[in-house]
């Protein structure tokens, strides 16, 4: 983690300049013009083939980890890829006036037990000092293992680890970039709600100083009915770097188009003053529909 600024004052979020608009809907547009042709080819083959269609029910289901802090200790189905495509835009924190980014994560279960996971922000653009820039963030790569399996009000239990392979010296967001970072994660459903709880232990640096940080989150989501969902969430990362704290309360919207595509939007805000003050997020999570291999 780069030596971080003090905090930047004001917290009116910032309008998106035109340029930051255009990559933005690009993006986003790049993204479903990908998912589209797939969502089709299945439908085109199916009429082709004479096959009857394939209920909704027998479909292949995304376990969306965006847009919350937590993510859940399931892992998505067997032999499937899923893509958690987005875009965030954040104002004032420790290291910036003003951040634009577009992230992806890449998921693919090799087994019920056994995840692999990459993240990564490919395209930023941010404003430090008056000065605006370009540039990429940091490459993740890491896996997920899944250590009790629960069901209903019965958590699974799951942990994972993770490695930054590449970072691109974009600023960052309040967290931190951690060099190696280990994840306890518990998920269930009780009485119609479902949460995702997360322990995070981070090691992070500044120079040749390696410290450890902690984080600890919380997402509670429900159904709101007609394929909406609503979530809530609770985070804080100590900042072992600045003796403080970042705490933030997030909510966010969701939207189940099909069982494999689902449509987020959100907003987070910081409650402290080492926190990102604002943050606003939209994206999609799409497993594709067909299996890499064979069972």
């Amino acid at each position: 983690m780069r030596t971080q600024k003090r905090p930047l004052h004001g917290t009116r979020f910032p309008r998106l300049n035109s340029y930051i608009d255009r990559c933005i809907l690009l993006a986003i547009l790049a993204t479903v013009l990908v998912a589209w042709p797939a969502i089709g080819q299945s439908s085109t083959n199916e009429a082709k083939s004479g096959a009857q269609p394939v209920a909704q029910e027998d479909e292949p289901e995304a376990n969306p980890g965006r847009p919350t802090v937590s993510n859940p200790a399931t892992l998505i189905p067997v032999g499937y890829l899923q893509f958690e495509t987005g875009t965030l835009g954040a104002s004032n924190s420790l290291e910036f006036t003003t951040r634009y980014e577009f992230n992806e994560v890449v998921k693919l279960a090799v087994s019920r037990r056994l995840e692999f996971i990459e993240s990564s922000e490919p395209a930023v653009h941010y404003t430090v000092n008056g000065l605006a820039a370009n540039g990429t963030a940091e490459v993740f790569v890491g896996a997920q293992a899944v250590l009790f399996p629960g069901e209903g009000a019965r958590p699974t239990l799951s942990a994972s680890y993770f490695r930054r392979v590449y970072d691109g010296g974009a600023p960052e967001l309040d967290v931190g970039s951690p060099l190696n970072s280990s994840v306890f994660y518990a998920s269930a459903d009780v009485k119609g709600f479902h949460y995702d709880a997360n322990a995070v232990f981070n090691e992070v640096l500044e120079g040749p100083v390696r410290r450890l940080q902690f984080g600890q989150t919380l997402s509670i989501s429900h159904p709101l009915g007609k394929g909406f969902g609503l979530s809530g969430e609770i985070w804080r990362f100590s900042q072992p770097f600045q003796h403080g704290n970042a705490i933030g309360n997030l909510w966010a919207v969701s939207y189940t188009a099909r069982k494999n595509l689902v449509f987020d939007a959100g907003f987070d805000k910081g409650l402290t003053g080492t926190s990102t003050h604002w943050e606003a997020f939209a994206g999609l999570t799409y497993l594709l529909p067909h299996r890499l291999w064979h069972k």
